[in-house]
């Protein structure tokens, strides 16, 4: 691990998603109320088919956080990142860049994306340190605009971090 995380004695776990994880997934996305929250099916299919570009972190032998991504298939160097949530009880320790790194020295991949909306904070200062740690360019535009949507969602601004 790079960071830090918690308090120094607490044994922090950042390791590949198993099937039985997913439930913890939900609840951590469902806990976060900012995250599109997916049906508890599709985080324990998600634990079986990307568990591979996917991480889940503990601490203390209590669900903390995961990271959710896969490889794009027309370009299987960048590894598309999904959601990152960390459990409230464990934020601003630097957990979601400890998994967010985990993971990419994992898959090898050259290239980052995600997206993210204006307003969530967290995540563009999350991605932007990421990038700056990483010595890697960052560039945003948008990518899926409300016009897209079939639910008013707001615009998604696509992030490409590159080279990692």
């Amino acid at each position: 691990m790079r960071n830090a995380v918690a308090e120094p004695q607490t044994e922090t776990d950042v390791r590949t998603p198993t099937m039985e994880d997913g439930q913890h997934m939900w609840r951590l996305a469902k806990d976060s109320a900012v995250l599109d929250l997916n049906s508890s099916y599709s985080y324990i299919l998600w634990c079986r088919d990307f568990s591979a570009t996917s991480t889940i972190a503990r601490i203390g032998g209590e669900p903390a956080g995961f990271v959710t991504g896969y490889t794009r298939p027309d370009r299987p160097n960048t590894l598309m990142i999904w959601q990152v949530a960390v459990s409230s009880d464990f934020r601003g320790h630097g957990l979601a860049k400890t998994m967010l790194n985990e993971l990419a020295d994992r898959t090898n991949a050259l290239r980052l994306e995600t997206t993210i909306t204006d307003d969530n904070d967290a995540s563009n200062r999350l991605f932007q340190s990421f990038a700056e740690q990483r010595d890697a360019n960052c560039e945003r535009r948008a990518l899926i605009t409300p016009d897209l949507y079939p639910d008013g969602h707001d615009t998604e601004y696509l992030y490409e971090i590159a080279p990692l």
